[in-house]
């Protein structure tokens, strides 16, 4: 098998895919195996590395290196591989419980160490592999079966905690939109650091339609907005509808009745951090009236200097100065005890 002669068949396996029949996981497991095929990356140089959850199956379907971890612990085990084998394409796969309830602590560090790794969010805003109980990302009021009076618990925002930790690269896609989730892919593997992708996907067991409002035919022009470096933010129907800013607070207009052109609009920024910090923090309940379009798309993209190559340097610079060293004399050290 050459590399230019790759398909997405060749990054299948003879595992039985054992996820519910529509579950949305599917269509991010078929970009996936597209995208790897069409940048014809080698099998042998990339690895899968999973927590625990419906997400985290995928290596089991991926025929790379991978390893199905422990639960919230996939960043930890990756920093490892990728440190050990820099060479490698590392991608992560985490959901909104593994990621952001147990694993909170380890995806902040991995993404303010800036590792040169791909970490997927599968966000579906519910518990499915323990049968539906409330998660990290579920509304307030969610009535499940942790939560038969409704959930308390103001949920997290996943793209806010990544930027917060100053990811150096934030976006957003949905399992509904092959076409932009395969861009948002091959935007994430070209990225020299940290990226984090979210992904809305559908539980049609225990969550269905979670996020219909932004990824359903009928409503998802007026309630999603697709971000274009250096173009408008506009949505609707007929991209009709804008956001421009009234000083710092973000503004919807209706380029058809308001007195505003295009000229007036929010051009967005990927390299811009504060305006993506506001992007992020659109995020108002879908079910209240007049709440901000959600973005899709990349947020925030910059370049820093990833951590294994500080860390390989440091190395080497510890041995130009003080040789290769001996663990036996490390064990030993330099310090005895007498009692």
């Amino acid at each position: 098998m050459t590399k230019n002669n790759l398909k997405a068949k060749d990054f299948t396996t003879d595992q039985d895919v054992r996820w519910c029949p529509g579950c949305g996981d599917y269509s991010i497991l078929a970009q996936v195996q597209k995208v790897f095929a069409e940048l014809e990356m080698n099998p042998d140089e990339v690895a899968i590395i999973s927590g625990i959850g419906c997400s985290s199956r995928f290596p089991y379907y991926m025929n790379t290196y991978g390893m199905h971890s422990i639960h919230g612990r996939a960043p930890a085990v990756a920093s490892g591989l990728k440190i050990a084998n820099p060479d490698l394409s590392v991608w992560i796969i985490t959901g909104d419980g593994d990621g952001l309830s147990i694993g909170g602590n380890h995806l902040l560090h991995i993404l303010r160490r800036n590792l040169d790794v791909n970490i997927l969010l599968f966000n579906n805003q519910i518990y499915g592999l323990t049968k539906g109980q409330y998660s990290p990302t579920s509304e307030v009021d969610k009535r499940t079966k942790s939560t038969p009076m409704g959930s308390l618990d103001h949920p997290i925002n996943p793209l806010a905690v990544a930027i917060s930790a100053d990811a150096t690269f934030v976006a957003r896609s949905m399992d509904r939109d092959p076409k932009h989730m395969k861009t948002m892919l091959k935007r994430s593997n070209l990225h020299k650091g940290s990226s984090f992708l979210e992904i809305y996907q559908n539980c049609n067991i225990f969550n269905d339609g979670a996020f219909f409002t932004f990824t359903d035919k009928a409503t998802k022009k007026s309630s999603a907005i697709f971000l274009e470096d250096g173009q408008p933010l506009v949505f609707g129907e007929n991209n009709e509808k804008g956001i421009r800013l009234d000083g710092w607070k973000p503004q919807v207009i209706d380029l058809e009745i308001d007195n505003y052109s295009k000229d007036d609009l929010w051009i967005h920024d990927e390299g811009d951090l504060y305006k993506a910090q506001m992007l992020a923090r659109f995020f108002d309940d879908p079910r209240q009236e007049g709440f901000l379009p959600r973005p899709f798309g990349v947020l925030y993209s910059s370049e820093r200097v990833c951590y294994e190559d500080q860390l390989l340097a440091q190395l080497n610079e510890a041995i130009e100065q003080k040789g290769e060293g001996n663990l036996d004399q490390l064990i030993a050290g330099s310090v005895t005890w007498e009692i």
